[in-house]
């Protein structure tokens, strides 16, 4: 068998699996991004510009004996894929890792870098000048955008609405009333059970100041909101089912070894696999870990062994801007409430930043 790994999808999962293969196999990452993007810094990236450009890490960088395609796939099937202009790539390994997609600004919603620059500082120039803001989505994105938020404009009103009754239902009430403590501290307001009756008729990321109304009949006023809410995963490519049937939801059936079910050539890594898992970036880049070992064992001539465990508890580390936020972690004993400093530690000070740096190089 030949040594074409064809990677489809260069976020976290992907990326992390294009480097840990770069020098064993003949990689091909099939993406239309520029670079890879640190998709964790963008609301910091939002609120302060100057910040922005250490969220991402071009790909001819790191990158040194593999080649990046910047398109798009539209189908793909056992023997490689086939992309938007029309070009077919052959693959002897195919790996699908093209994660979800999320409301901007908590993912980029161009693919060059200039362009995403460009989106972030003409967002950040509409919030800057508005006095309130109205977040929908009272999970783990829009609570971290109001961090980030207030970190860098202590005085702007900042609400967020969320139909659902409970903050973050899956964790402790110990780690969920730290948070709470922590939001009120920074004065934001939180309304939990606050559908709306109708969506704001402003465009989200403009200042327009509008009104809206909850189902309980409250009015919200807001000069600037943002969606914080809905994740759709990215396997369009995959409806003609010439690889695969898809999950309800969009997603793929993967073995322990995380294959796609009835091949052993082929994987899925990250947001796209049907893990029951939260979908997070650490997770994919644990999913690359075992894909990486077990094309290795394949080009060896070896049967893949390694196996991808889900963690039994779900783990967070939720930043409220550099300083302050809430987290589990695992601990030998089971999940472990951390103290805000762990998280300001790990994640809040640099957004996992310095990660990257030691894994793809300096930021562009």
């Amino acid at each position: 068998m030949g040594r074409t790994v064809v990677i489809v999808g260069g976020g976290y999962g992907g990326s992390a699996l294009a480097r840990a293969l770069d020098g064993e196999a003949d990689v091909v990452l099939v993406e239309p991004r520029d670079a890879f993007v640190n998709s964790a810094g963008s609301l910091r990236a939002l609120t302060r510009p100057d910040w922005a450009p250490r969220m991402f890490f071009p790909y001819e960088q790191w990158l040194r004996r593999g080649t990046v395609v910047r398109e798009r796939a539209v189908s793909a099937d056992p023997g490689g894929v086939t992309l938007s202009s029309g070009r077919r790539i052959e693959a002897d390994y195919l790996v699908l890792a093209t994660g979800s997609s999320y409301a901007y600004p908590a993912k980029p919603a161009a693919d060059s870098t200039e362009e995403v620059l460009d989106d972030l500082l003409r967002t950040h120039k509409e919030l800057a000048g508005s006095d309130r803001v109205l977040i929908l989505g009272a999970g783990p994105v829009g609570l971290e955008l109001a961090g980030e938020i207030k970190e860098v404009w202590p005085r702007k009103h900042v609400t967020i609405a969320d139909p659902a009754e409970r903050l973050l239902p899956a964790f402790p009430a110990e780690m969920r009333d730290e948070l709470r403590r922590q939001l009120d501290e920074l004065g934001i307001d939180l309304r939990l059970g606050a559908g709306l009756s109708a969506p704001p008729a402003t465009a989200p990321g403009r200042a327009e100041t509008f009104t809206v109304t909850t189902t309980a009949g409250d009015a919200i006023s807001a000069d600037i909101w943002f969606r914080a809410h809905g994740v759709r995963i990215n396997s369009d490519y995959l409806a003609g089912g010439e690889l695969t049937a898809r999950t309800p939801r969009g997603q793929v059936p993967v073995t322990g070894t995380l294959n796609v079910r009835g091949y052993e050539h082929v994987y899925a890594i990250g947001d796209i696999t049907d893990v029951a898992e939260a979908k997070m970036a650490g997770y994919a880049m644990q999913h690359a870990e075992v894909v990486a070992r077990n094309i290795l064992a394949q080009l060896r001539g070896e049967r893949p062994e390694a196996t991808y465990r889900p963690l039994p508890h779900p783990m967070i580390l939720l930043p409220l801007g550099p300083r302050g936020g809430v987290g589990q972690l695992p601990g030998p004993d089971g999940p472990v409430v951390v103290p805000v400093e762990t998280v300001s530690a790990y994640k809040g000070a640099d957004l996992f930043t310095g990660r990257f740096v030691e894994q793809f190089g300096a930021a562009a």
